[in-house]
């Protein structure tokens, strides 16, 4: 099993990234799927959850109306896509399905 995502780098304020989360090594199509991000010198965060068949999302009120979460089945690919970003956005990016991490993606907004 494997999750790679890829994407993460450094932006300034009101910019914008596209995270997406390559998955391998099991049925992507029947996990729902979640990104959940940690700054440094705090806990993880829960950010954004997806339906299997991608129609139904969630987010955390801070980024609401500001990220987009996707999934492509066909391509077994998650995305997240980032706009409007703020400092406060920095952290260390996971794609998961709660059983299954990837290593995680740097994001670092800054001016």
């Amino acid at each position: 099993v494997q999750l790679v995502e890829s994407g993460g780098g450094m932006v300034q304020p009101g910019g914008s990234l596209r995270l997406s989360c390559a998955a391998s090594g099991f049925t992507f199509s029947s996990y729902e799927m979640n990104w959940v991000r940690q700054a440094p010198g705090k806990g993880p965060e829960w950010v954004s959850r997806i339906n299997t068949g991608g129609g139904t999302t969630y987010y955390t009120d801070s980024v609401k109306g500001r990220f987009t979460i996707s999934r492509d089945n066909a391509k077994n690919t998650l995305y997240l896509q980032m706009d409007s970003l703020k400092p406060e956005d920095t952290a260390l990016y996971y794609c998961t399905t709660y059983v299954y991490w990837g290593q995680g993606t740097q994001v670092t907004v800054s001016s």
